[in-house]
Protein backbone atom coordinates (compact mmCIF):
# COMPACT_ATOMS: atom_id res chain seq x y z
CA UNK A 1 0.00 0.00 0.00
CA UNK A 2 3.08 2.14 0.88
CA UNK A 3 4.17 1.84 -3.12
CA UNK A 4 1.07 2.96 -4.26
CA UNK A 5 0.64 6.02 -2.14
CA UNK A 6 4.44 7.04 -3.61
CA UNK A 7 3.37 6.23 -6.73
CA UNK A 8 0.14 8.35 -6.62
CA UNK A 9 2.50 10.97 -4.65
CA UNK A 10 4.86 11.16 -7.25
CA UNK A 11 2.39 11.65 -10.23
CA UNK A 12 1.05 14.40 -8.63
CA UNK A 13 4.47 16.15 -7.72
CA UNK A 14 5.48 15.79 -11.43
CA UNK A 15 2.38 16.20 -13.57
CA UNK A 16 0.71 19.58 -13.27
CA UNK A 17 -2.28 17.66 -15.52
CA UNK A 18 -2.93 15.46 -12.02
CA UNK A 19 -5.43 17.87 -10.49
CA UNK A 20 -6.47 14.69 -7.66
CA UNK A 21 -6.00 11.66 -6.44
CA UNK A 22 -9.14 10.42 -7.90
CA UNK A 23 -7.70 11.93 -11.41
CA UNK A 24 -4.43 9.73 -11.40
CA UNK A 25 -5.99 6.61 -9.65
CA UNK A 26 -8.36 6.11 -12.63
CA UNK A 27 -6.94 7.52 -15.69
CA UNK A 28 -2.99 7.10 -15.27
CA UNK A 29 -1.89 4.21 -17.31
CA UNK A 30 1.68 4.17 -15.96
CA UNK A 31 0.27 3.72 -12.57
CA UNK A 32 -1.96 1.18 -14.26
CA UNK A 33 0.88 -0.38 -15.24
CA UNK A 34 3.67 -0.70 -11.72
CA UNK A 35 0.26 -2.02 -10.12
CA UNK A 36 0.16 -4.51 -12.75
CA UNK A 37 4.01 -5.62 -12.62
CA UNK A 38 3.71 -5.74 -8.98
CA UNK A 39 1.38 -8.33 -8.81
CA UNK A 40 2.85 -10.28 -11.55
CA UNK A 41 6.30 -9.70 -10.09
CA UNK A 42 4.65 -10.99 -7.39
CA UNK A 43 4.03 -14.78 -8.88
CA UNK A 44 7.09 -14.46 -10.94
CA UNK A 45 9.54 -14.50 -7.69
CA UNK A 46 7.27 -17.88 -6.50
CA UNK A 47 8.10 -19.50 -10.06
CA UNK A 48 4.58 -19.15 -11.43
CA UNK A 49 6.40 -17.68 -14.67
CA UNK A 50 3.56 -18.67 -17.29
CA UNK A 51 0.80 -17.18 -15.07
CA UNK A 52 3.30 -14.01 -14.40
CA UNK A 53 3.52 -13.20 -18.00
CA UNK A 54 -0.37 -14.20 -18.18
CA UNK A 55 -0.92 -11.17 -16.01
CA UNK A 56 1.94 -8.75 -17.42
CA UNK A 57 0.48 -9.49 -21.30
CA UNK A 58 -2.81 -8.33 -19.37
CA UNK A 59 -1.46 -5.31 -18.21
CA UNK A 60 0.35 -4.45 -21.84
CA UNK A 61 -2.91 -4.78 -23.52
CA UNK A 62 -4.67 -2.23 -20.97
CA UNK A 63 -1.88 0.21 -20.92
CA UNK A 64 0.58 0.05 -23.64
CA UNK A 65 3.20 -0.20 -21.13
CA UNK A 66 5.31 -3.63 -21.04
CA UNK A 67 6.96 -4.71 -18.01
CA UNK A 68 8.36 -8.06 -17.72
CA UNK A 69 7.50 -9.74 -14.38
CA UNK A 70 11.15 -10.89 -13.93
CA UNK A 71 12.44 -6.86 -14.40
CA UNK A 72 12.97 -5.10 -10.59
CA UNK A 73 11.46 -1.68 -10.68
CA UNK A 74 12.41 0.85 -7.52
CA UNK A 75 10.47 3.11 -5.77
CA UNK A 76 8.16 6.29 -7.14
CA UNK A 77 8.81 5.03 -10.99
CA UNK A 78 6.90 8.15 -12.89
CA UNK A 79 5.72 6.85 -15.88
CA UNK A 80 4.91 9.62 -18.13
CA UNK A 81 2.49 8.87 -21.04
CA UNK A 82 3.80 5.46 -21.34
CA UNK A 83 2.63 4.20 -24.64
CA UNK A 84 5.57 2.00 -26.02
CA UNK A 85 7.55 1.25 -23.35
CA UNK A 86 9.40 -1.77 -23.10
CA UNK A 87 11.07 -3.03 -19.87
CA UNK A 88 13.19 -6.56 -20.05
CA UNK A 89 13.54 -9.59 -18.09
CA UNK A 90 16.78 -8.81 -16.15
CA UNK A 91 16.40 -5.15 -16.55
CA UNK A 92 16.86 -3.11 -13.03
CA UNK A 93 15.05 0.57 -12.38
CA UNK A 94 16.54 2.68 -9.28
CA UNK A 95 14.12 4.80 -7.34
CA UNK A 96 12.87 7.99 -8.46
CA UNK A 97 13.12 7.16 -12.44
CA UNK A 98 10.78 9.29 -14.77
CA UNK A 99 10.25 7.49 -18.34
CA UNK A 100 8.54 9.10 -20.77
CA UNK A 101 6.64 7.48 -24.03
CA UNK A 102 8.67 4.90 -26.43
CA UNK A 103 11.67 3.91 -24.27
CA UNK A 104 13.05 0.29 -24.20
CA UNK A 105 15.53 -0.99 -21.77
CA UNK A 106 16.19 -4.16 -23.70
CA UNK A 107 18.90 -6.48 -24.63
CA UNK A 108 21.03 -6.62 -28.10
CA UNK A 109 20.73 -10.28 -28.70
CA UNK A 110 23.89 -11.31 -28.36
CA UNK A 111 24.60 -11.56 -24.55
CA UNK A 112 23.25 -13.94 -22.08
CA UNK A 113 22.26 -13.69 -18.22
CA UNK A 114 21.87 -10.27 -17.35
CA UNK A 115 20.61 -9.19 -20.88
CA UNK A 116 19.06 -5.70 -20.05
CA UNK A 117 20.30 -2.39 -18.50
CA UNK A 118 20.37 -1.17 -14.86
CA UNK A 119 19.07 2.39 -14.45
CA UNK A 120 20.45 4.28 -11.46
CA UNK A 121 18.49 6.62 -9.32
CA UNK A 122 16.85 9.96 -10.12
CA UNK A 123 17.56 9.59 -13.72
CA UNK A 124 15.28 10.73 -16.97
CA UNK A 125 14.59 8.81 -19.66
CA UNK A 126 13.63 10.68 -22.44
CA UNK A 127 10.64 9.88 -25.23
CA UNK A 128 11.78 7.33 -27.52
CA UNK A 129 15.33 6.25 -25.73
CA UNK A 130 16.76 3.14 -26.55
CA UNK A 131 19.37 1.48 -23.62
CA UNK A 132 20.47 -1.73 -25.15
CA UNK A 133 22.69 -4.65 -23.40
CA UNK A 134 23.46 -5.12 -19.89
CA UNK A 135 24.71 -1.68 -19.11
CA UNK A 136 24.98 1.05 -16.71
CA UNK A 137 23.38 4.41 -16.69
CA UNK A 138 24.42 6.03 -13.81
CA UNK A 139 22.77 8.20 -10.86
CA UNK A 140 21.12 11.52 -11.65
CA UNK A 141 21.88 10.75 -15.54
CA UNK A 142 19.77 12.66 -18.26
CA UNK A 143 18.87 10.86 -21.82
CA UNK A 144 17.75 13.50 -24.50
CA UNK A 145 14.90 12.64 -26.73
CA UNK A 146 15.46 9.87 -29.45
CA UNK A 147 18.99 8.80 -28.00
CA UNK A 148 20.39 5.07 -28.53
CA UNK A 149 22.51 4.12 -25.33
CA UNK A 150 24.68 0.99 -25.91
CA UNK A 151 27.66 1.88 -23.64
CA UNK A 152 27.41 2.56 -19.88
CA UNK A 153 26.99 6.53 -18.95
CA UNK A 154 28.50 7.68 -16.00
CA UNK A 155 26.16 9.23 -13.08
CA UNK A 156 25.57 13.31 -13.39
CA UNK A 157 25.89 13.52 -17.14
CA UNK A 158 23.38 14.45 -20.12
CA UNK A 159 23.78 12.75 -22.99
CA UNK A 160 21.97 12.38 -26.75
CA UNK A 161 22.49 11.31 -29.91
CA UNK A 162 22.51 7.72 -31.97
CA UNK A 163 25.13 6.09 -30.48
CA UNK A 164 24.37 8.68 -26.89
CA UNK A 165 27.22 10.93 -26.21
CA UNK A 166 27.79 12.96 -23.06
CA UNK A 167 27.12 16.45 -23.57
CA UNK A 168 26.84 17.81 -20.40
CA UNK A 169 28.11 17.29 -16.93
CA UNK A 170 26.42 18.22 -13.54
CA UNK A 171 27.22 18.82 -9.98
CA UNK A 172 24.17 17.14 -8.64
CA UNK A 173 24.29 18.33 -4.83
CA UNK A 174 23.74 22.08 -6.37
CA UNK A 175 22.00 21.04 -9.77
CA UNK A 176 24.30 23.52 -11.32
CA UNK A 177 26.21 22.72 -14.73
CA UNK A 178 29.64 22.30 -14.61
CA UNK A 179 31.04 24.05 -17.69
Amino acid sequence: MNRLRETIQTIKDHDPAARSTLEVVLTYPGLHAILVYDIAHFFYKRKWYTFSRVISHLGRFLTGIEIHPGATIGRRLFIDHGMGIVIGETAEVGDDVMIYHGVTLGGTGKDTGKRHPTIGNNVLLSAHVQVLGPIKIGDNAKIGASAVVVSEIPPDVTAVGIPAKIVRYHKHKEDKTIE
